[in-house]
């Protein structure tokens, strides 16, 4: 089930209508409080946020549901004004996992829905370790010895990157792309300051994230002695 918050009624009932007809069962919503009802009955596996609603505005909606654990893991596209830089970069750094930038095409929804969806698919492992990281996906817990380390969201998705691939490399633009979305707006210094700071606060353990100098980063491949 994909919900649709979008309070102009032709945009809602065609994104209702394409989702139908591309295989989703999908409804679609005016206003937050509706939506926050049919919360109550049904769990979807996708929203699409519109930024700009009546009442509750979308930005909103999206850190309710990020700050809850019971809907913090459902994947959310956000819907922004075409242009609108800081919109994209405050819903991403909120928490949603991707955007479309208004006017959009129904198949551009379509396909980033599925994007969306196949990075969201649960892994059959929850746990990933490397020296004395470990990063629990069912608890979204990184801790280091032991002891929880603090991360906000994008910290966590680009340690959670690098732990997935250990011993690859990546480029600044593929980080962007994967964790901040194929369209974010914005520079490449971007991701050093990100890897900074997560450096920092996982102490020691930072190390194992390596610079590659003129190519980008990755996570050292940890071999028990």
């Amino acid at each position: 089930m994909v919900y649709c918050v979008e309070d102009e009624n032709a945009i809602r009932d065609l994104m209702v209508y394409t989702l139908k007809a591309s295989g989703f069962e999908a409804q679609g919503f005016k206003k937050a409080d509706d939506f926050w009802a049919a919360m109550k009955e049904h769990r979807p596996e996708l929203v699409i946020l519109d930024i700009m609603l009546p009442g509750e505005d979308g930005l909103t909606i999206l850190k309710k549901l990020r700050s809850s654990p019971v809907t913090a893991d459902i994947p959310i596209i956000m819907a922004t004004a075409k242009g609108n830089e800081y919109d994209k970069v405050i819903g991403l750094d909120s928490g949603a996992d991707d955007y479309l930038a208004k006017p959009f095409g129904m198949m551009e929804m379509v396909s980033r829905i599925k994007a969306v969806l196949r990075r969201a698919s649960p892994k059959q492992t929850n746990i990933l370790s490397c020296g004395n990281i470990t990063l629990d996906e069912n608890r979204h817990l990184v801790t280091v010895n032991g002891a929880p380390v603090s991360l906000t969201l994008k910290e966590y998705e680009l340690l959670k990157l690098f732990m997935d691939n250990p011993g690859r490399v990546f480029t600044r633009e593929i980080i962007l792309s994967d964790i901040w979305g194929i369209d974010f707006v914005g520079e490449t210094r971007t991701v050093d300051v990100h890897i900074g700071t997560l450096r920092t606060k996982l102490a020691d353990a930072g190390s194992l994230i390596q610079t590659v100098r003129g190519v980008g980063y990755k996570m050292e491949e940890y071999h028990e002695q």
